[in-house]
């Protein structure tokens, strides 16, 4: 039944399509800004370094300016030792019209008292000259800003300035006076939103901040703030020669920021020692160092909006593409009761995995149609096996009664004294023994079929010669033969055939293989061969029984190797028997690792039965049977048997039997007057005449001489 609250295909699939594509791109976007995140902070960090490369660079270079600068001066410039007092300004402005503009101020002092001379920098002296002088004749010195709270001029920039002090000589080459200028270190720039330049950062190498953008910060130590260890892992990647970029973090005012720095060292322009270093950082935030990717982030959602749309769309348009087919065939599929083989599966859907299930469809329906014929076979088979069931119970009643009857009728007669003379009541004991040796093996046959069922059927192998067997069986059932005069051609070869069995219950399988073929044949001949045959490079032993019998059609055939089952009820009524035989034999067969099988022409033409089982070494045999032992071929009825005495001369006319213990006949054995006689290599094919309507072929092997059931060469 269809349920209401279900949805169709068409809503299923358009909602499916939007909830894959909507985490999809969502989850895309925020891969895609990550990735952009990344990236720019990775361009920063490279930009940075940079960066701090270039100011670093730049810091050298004005130094050096103003170091040169300031030697030109004092070297060209020439003061009288007595300088009067309305020169001072003016030596003051030629000095600073020839110095750099950048310079804040500029102060000629006396060398031995320190005493100004000319200044523009105010009255406390800026610079005082120390011998001996570097070698490169400047003495530079850092001025840092006064701290917060102590009193003193204060920069406009609040950065570290540098002054720089070189000798001045009077006309006579003494060196008088001392030339100061003081210069800021950097000018700090305040940089656009974006920019990746970053702000300069300079660290001593023993920690004291010389530059930075927080007032606060300069002329401390970085022992004195939180983030003394990325410091101090700077100034050691530094020192080691290393231009790298890090992540920083500080609070400012209770709050936290990130910051991107890039670094490098330069050698500390304030000393002569060239160990030590200046650490020079670029320094910006990561608010500044990702400021595109606001931009970036509208784009994403621009596109994933529109991607999202273009989802929709395509959706709506997929959907009826892809249902139509799915409803044409269940349409066909709801409506199969009613057009049955008339109307076809729909096809040609332009999709191939359409027209795959719509021929799957086809072929699961016509499987349907011959399953519901099995069906109807099976329900038939089973109301005939319902049949066969009753008429097993009927056929074994009455096989089991009849017996049951001859034997109690037998007793009666002699208990009651009806019986003529002592040979009569012999007679009929005789009858009831032999009635119930029959009665037992029907019981027997009903035991063996039941343990079959139950997988309890066992057999006892043990190596045997199949020859000696089958001879032995032969002896047995000659009697049978004889009574219905039937011929016997035995072709058994002359060599012992070795294969692993139970002997008893291989006896058994050939006792009811040739007990049927004789039943069934009223006229003609029982042959028995035996041969060996290579397959898949395992050596078998075959043995063939075949009779002239009133055979089986081949559409029955594949039921007599299933239990209570016969050719038909006129079959089972004449002959009698309860269908268990066959299907005992297979199982034994099969248990000994062999297999039977039974081939008919068709009606009137006779039985073939195949025996194979696994050939073994010779080796493994009894040494008596390793002997060539042919066995006794006899043939009894009632007081009187037959056997062959002599194994005699192929040129010889004549042949011996012995017929019971005294009783002896020749038989005229003439082969050019039994022109059906075929003589095989090795072998002589002997056809015995116990009456006019009764002959039995025996194909021995020539050259030897049998008695009682030995062979001599």
């Amino acid at each position: 039944m269809t349920n209401s609250r279900q949805s169709s295909f068409r809503r299923i699939l358009v909602t499916r399509i939007l909830l894959l594509f909507v985490p999809v791109l969502l989850v895309g976007e925020i891969v895609a800004l990550n990735k952009a995140r990344t990236s720019l902070l990775a361009t920063a960090r490279q930009n940075l370094t940079e960066s701090a490369i270039s100011k670093a660079e730049k810091t050298v270079d004005a130094i050096t300016l103003l170091k040169a600068h300031l030697l030109s001066v004092s070297k060209t410039t020439v003061i009288p030792s007595n300088l009067p007092i309305n020169e001072e300004e003016e030596i003051l402005k030629q000095l600073r019209q020839r110095l750099p503009a950048s310079i804040e101020c500029v102060q000629l002092t006396e060398v031995v008292n320190q005493k100004i001379i000319a200044s523009d920098c105010g009255d406390e002296v800026i610079g005082e000259l120390k011998f001996p002088l570097p070698n490169d004749g400047v003495d530079v010195k850092a001025v840092f800003p006064p701290k917060s709270g102590m009193t003193g001029k204060r920069n406009s920039q609040n950065q570290l300035q540098l002054v720089l002090s070189a000798p001045v000589s009077d006309r006579r080459t003494n060196l008088v006076y001392s030339l100061s200028i003081k210069s800021r270190l950097y000018q700090q720039t305040k940089n656009r939103p974006g920019s990746l330049t970053g702000a300069m950062v300079v660290i001593a190498e023993d920690g004291t901040i010389l530059a930075h953008p927080l007032i606060g910060w300069v002329g401390t130590n970085i022992e004195q703030h939180p983030n003394a260890s990325q410091l101090k892992s700077i100034i050691k990647n530094a020192i080691a020669g290393r231009n790298d970029s890090i992540n920083l973090s500080f609070k400012e005012q209770d709050k936290e920021q990130e910051l991107v720095a890039g670094y490098t060292a330069i050698p500390n322009p304030l000393s002569q020692q060239q160990q030590q270093k200046w650490i020079i950082l670029a320094v910006t935030t990561v608010d500044n160092a990702l400021f595109g990717l606001e931009e970036i982030k509208l784009i994403l959602i621009v596109l994933t909006v529109g991607l999202i749309g273009a989802s929709l769309l395509a959706s709506l348009y997929l959907a009826p593409y892809l249902a139509s087919p799915v409803e044409e065939l269940r349409d066909y599929a709801l409506n199969i009761h009613s057009h049955h083989a008339a109307q076809p599966v729909p096809r040609n859907f332009k999709i191939r995995e359409f027209d795959q299930l719509a021929q799957a469809l086809d072929q699961m329906v016509q499987r349907l149609k011959a399953g519901s014929e099995e069906l109807e076979t099976a329900w038939k088979e089973a109301k005939s096996a319902n049949q066969v069931k009753s008429q097993f119970l009927a056929t074994t009643s009455h096989e089991l009664r009849n017996p049951l009857n001859i034997i109690i009728n037998c007793i009666r007669l002699v208990a009651d004294g009806l019986c003529d003379d002592r040979e009569e009541e012999l007679e009929f004991l005789k009858r009831a023994d032999e009635t119930a040796i029959h009665l037992l093996g029907i019981i027997n046959d009903l035991l063996d079929i039941s343990k079959i069922e139950a997988g309890k059927l066992s057999v006892v192998t043990a190596p045997l010669d199949l020859r000696q067997l089958l001879l032995e069986v032969i002896n047995l059932q000659s009697v049978n033969v004889q009574q219905k005069g039937l011929q016997l051609k035995c072709e058994l070869g002359t060599e012992p055939i070795p294969i692993n069995a139970d002997a008893v219950k291989l006896k058994q399988v050939l006792i009811n293989v040739i007990g049927n073929a004789t039943k069934f044949t009223d006229s003609g001949s029982i042959t028995i061969t035996t041969d060996i045959e290579y397959s898949n490079g395992k050596s078998q032993a075959v043995v063939f029984i075949k009779d002239t019998g009133i055979g089986i059609d081949p559409a029955q055939q594949h039921k007599l190797f299933r239990p209570f089952v016969m050719v038909n009820g006129v079959t089972t009524r004449q002959y009698e028997g309860t269908g268990l035989g066959l299907a005992i034999s297979r199982n034994l067969i099969e248990l000994m690792g062999g297999t039977i099988t039974l081939e008919s022409v068709g009606l009137h033409q006779g039985t073939t039965v195949k025996i194979t089982l696994p050939l073994i070494d010779i080796s493994l045999l009894p040494i008596s049977h390793k002997q060539g032992n042919a066995g006794d071929i006899g043939f009894s009825s009632g007081n009187e048997g037959v056997k062959v005495g002599r194994q005699p001369h192929p040129q010889e006319s004549e042949r011996v039997v012995a017929v019971g213990s005294s009783k002896t006949q020749k038989v005229q054995t003439n082969k050019n007057n039994s022109p059906n006689l075929q003589q095989l290599p090795g072998k002589e094919i002997y056809q015995i005449s116990l009456s006019p309507q009764q002959t039995i072929l025996l194909s021995l092997p020539k050259g030897g001489v049998y008695a009682n059931g030995t062979s001599q060469r």
